[in-house]
Protein backbone atom coordinates (compact mmCIF):
# COMPACT_ATOMS: atom_id res chain seq x y z
CA UNK A 1 0.00 0.00 0.00
CA UNK A 2 1.31 3.45 -0.91
CA UNK A 3 1.84 5.98 1.86
CA UNK A 4 -0.49 8.98 1.59
CA UNK A 5 0.98 12.45 1.10
CA UNK A 6 -0.37 13.46 4.53
CA UNK A 7 1.32 10.45 6.18
CA UNK A 8 4.60 11.17 4.36
CA UNK A 9 4.48 14.83 5.43
CA UNK A 10 3.81 13.79 9.03
CA UNK A 11 6.64 11.23 8.99
CA UNK A 12 9.14 13.71 7.48
CA UNK A 13 8.39 16.51 9.95
CA UNK A 14 8.28 14.21 12.98
CA UNK A 15 11.63 12.64 12.07
CA UNK A 16 13.17 16.09 11.54
CA UNK A 17 11.67 17.33 14.83
CA UNK A 18 13.17 14.36 16.70
CA UNK A 19 16.62 14.99 15.17
CA UNK A 20 16.40 18.73 15.85
CA UNK A 21 15.26 18.15 19.45
CA UNK A 22 18.27 15.86 19.92
CA UNK A 23 20.58 18.73 18.91
CA UNK A 24 21.06 18.06 15.19
CA UNK A 25 20.34 21.49 13.69
CA UNK A 26 21.88 20.36 10.39
CA UNK A 27 18.78 18.21 9.75
CA UNK A 28 17.11 21.43 8.61
CA UNK A 29 19.32 21.37 5.49
CA UNK A 30 17.68 18.09 4.51
CA UNK A 31 14.06 19.20 4.90
CA UNK A 32 13.92 22.93 4.07
CA UNK A 33 13.63 23.96 0.43
CA UNK A 34 16.26 26.41 -0.82
CA UNK A 35 13.60 29.09 -1.35
CA UNK A 36 12.09 28.51 2.11
CA UNK A 37 9.74 31.34 3.19
CA UNK A 38 9.53 32.35 6.87
CA UNK A 39 6.55 34.35 8.17
CA UNK A 40 7.60 34.90 11.80
CA UNK A 41 8.53 38.58 12.37
CA UNK A 42 12.28 39.06 12.64
CA UNK A 43 13.20 35.63 11.31
CA UNK A 44 14.88 35.47 7.88
CA UNK A 45 13.61 33.61 4.82
CA UNK A 46 15.84 31.39 2.71
CA UNK A 47 17.08 27.97 3.86
CA UNK A 48 20.66 28.95 4.73
CA UNK A 49 19.76 32.27 6.37
CA UNK A 50 17.04 30.61 8.44
CA UNK A 51 19.36 27.81 9.59
CA UNK A 52 22.04 30.34 10.56
CA UNK A 53 19.42 32.25 12.55
CA UNK A 54 18.17 29.10 14.31
CA UNK A 55 21.70 28.16 15.41
CA UNK A 56 21.72 31.16 17.79
CA UNK A 57 18.00 31.21 18.66
CA UNK A 58 16.68 29.95 22.02
CA UNK A 59 15.05 26.94 20.33
CA UNK A 60 18.51 25.54 19.54
CA UNK A 61 19.28 25.23 23.27
CA UNK A 62 15.85 24.30 24.57
CA UNK A 63 14.24 21.03 25.50
CA UNK A 64 11.36 20.33 23.12
CA UNK A 65 8.42 18.18 24.19
CA UNK A 66 6.11 17.37 21.27
CA UNK A 67 2.46 17.20 22.29
CA UNK A 68 0.50 16.79 19.05
CA UNK A 69 0.83 16.72 15.27
CA UNK A 70 -1.86 17.32 12.64
CA UNK A 71 -1.06 16.71 8.97
CA UNK A 72 -2.74 16.89 5.59
CA UNK A 73 -1.52 16.94 1.99
CA UNK A 74 -0.06 20.47 2.28
CA UNK A 75 0.47 21.33 5.94
CA UNK A 76 1.82 19.89 9.16
CA UNK A 77 0.98 21.56 12.46
CA UNK A 78 3.16 20.74 15.48
CA UNK A 79 2.25 21.78 19.03
CA UNK A 80 4.98 21.48 21.64
CA UNK A 81 6.46 22.81 24.87
CA UNK A 82 9.84 24.52 24.61
CA UNK A 83 11.87 25.15 27.77
CA UNK A 84 15.40 26.39 28.29
CA UNK A 85 17.38 25.32 31.37
CA UNK A 86 15.90 26.89 34.49
CA UNK A 87 12.59 27.80 32.82
CA UNK A 88 10.04 25.91 34.88
CA UNK A 89 6.96 26.76 32.82
CA UNK A 90 8.41 27.06 29.33
CA UNK A 91 6.74 28.28 26.18
CA UNK A 92 3.89 26.81 24.16
CA UNK A 93 4.72 26.74 20.45
CA UNK A 94 2.64 25.93 17.39
CA UNK A 95 4.61 25.54 14.16
CA UNK A 96 2.76 25.42 10.85
CA UNK A 97 4.82 23.98 8.01
CA UNK A 98 3.75 23.95 4.35
CA UNK A 99 5.27 21.20 2.25
CA UNK A 100 5.69 20.64 -1.49
CA UNK A 101 7.22 17.53 -3.01
CA UNK A 102 8.54 16.27 0.33
CA UNK A 103 10.24 19.54 1.32
CA UNK A 104 9.24 22.28 3.75
CA UNK A 105 8.68 25.46 1.75
CA UNK A 106 6.98 27.77 4.23
CA UNK A 107 6.64 28.31 8.01
CA UNK A 108 4.44 30.22 10.44
CA UNK A 109 4.47 30.01 14.24
CA UNK A 110 2.56 31.09 17.30
CA UNK A 111 4.50 31.37 20.57
CA UNK A 112 3.00 31.89 24.03
CA UNK A 113 4.59 31.81 27.49
CA UNK A 114 3.13 29.04 29.63
CA UNK A 115 1.66 30.67 32.76
CA UNK A 116 1.76 29.27 36.26
CA UNK A 117 -0.37 26.09 36.40
CA UNK A 118 -2.70 27.78 38.90
CA UNK A 119 -3.73 30.20 36.14
CA UNK A 120 -4.64 27.39 33.72
CA UNK A 121 -6.56 24.74 35.67
CA UNK A 122 -7.14 22.65 32.51
CA UNK A 123 -3.49 22.85 31.45
CA UNK A 124 -1.92 24.31 28.33
CA UNK A 125 -1.32 20.95 26.70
Amino acid sequence: MTESVAAANRRLTMAAFAEFAAGNIDVLSDVLAEGFVEHSPGNPSGRDAFIDYVRSAPVSRAKLDLKRVVADDKYVVMHYRMAEDGDLNGTAVVDIWRLEDGMIVEHWDVVQPVPDPVEVPNGMF
